[in-house]
């Protein structure tokens, strides 16, 4: 018996009722397979679709399954310069689903995120008629002061190490409240509440995805 996932389930109906409260959409999923599934129903073919850098979005298969499916794909990775990249953000924007994973996500139904450029969260903020939150309940925290501090002491050090970066939590494993070049901690997010109600869709899935 996997008394992780029965916990997961006992949790997830308070968080999906405070998701509801605060403006944004709870689904909870006992696995990947089927929390695909259900996503892909909800979209209607030849949408446009774009993501952010997610490590969830990978290992729970919705990534492949977006470039398997009858969609228009905005990727920003083949962009080749600066300004081929900028081009490619601008139609982001105005992308019909925005995919992405929340760094953490509070029992009281608050998504916490750190960022670097911000370009993954200013588009959570505004823009993309949809936001496709896919989100492993391994990232369940307490309170806001306890998910910043979960994104800085496993987040940021795990993507440190995936992107190869210069910073301190990528070289030595430990946060330093870095001012370096390759920060990735430049913006802190708090989304408390979606004044567009249903915009903000939260995929919970009862499993260890991402960091």
């Amino acid at each position: 018996m996997d008394y992780q996932k029965q916990a997961f389930a006992a949790a997830a109906p308070g968080i999906i009722k405070n998701l509801e409260k605060r403006g944004m959409e709870g689904y909870f999923f006992e696995d990947s397979a089927s929390m695909v599934k259900a996503v892909l129903s909800m979209m209607e073919e030849g949408s446009i679709v774009s993501w952010g850098g997610s490590e969830s979005l990978t290992q729970s298969g919705m990534m492949q399954a977006l470039k398997d499916g009858n969609f228009q794909l905005i990727d920003r990775s083949v962009a080749k310069t600066p300004e081929e990249q900028r081009k490619i953000f601008s139609k982001t924007v105005l992308s019909d689903y925005y995919f992405m994973s929340s760094n953490a996500i509070t029992y009281d139904g608050e998504l916490v995120n750190i960022d670097g450029n911000g370009n993954r969260l200013a588009c959570l903020i505004h823009g993309p008629r949809h936001i496709m939150m896919i989100v492993g309940m391994n990232k369940l925290t307490a309170s806001i002061e306890s998910a910043v501090e979960r994104i800085r002491t496993f987040s940021c050090p795990a993507n440190g190490a995936r992107l190869h970066t210069s910073t301190p939590c990528g070289v030595t494993g430990k946060c330093a409240e870095c001012h370096s070049k390759d920060c990735m901690c430049c913006q802190v997010v708090v989304t408390r509440h979606s004044r567009h109600e249903g915009r903000i869709k939260v995929f919970l899935v009862a499993e260890n995805l991402g960091f």
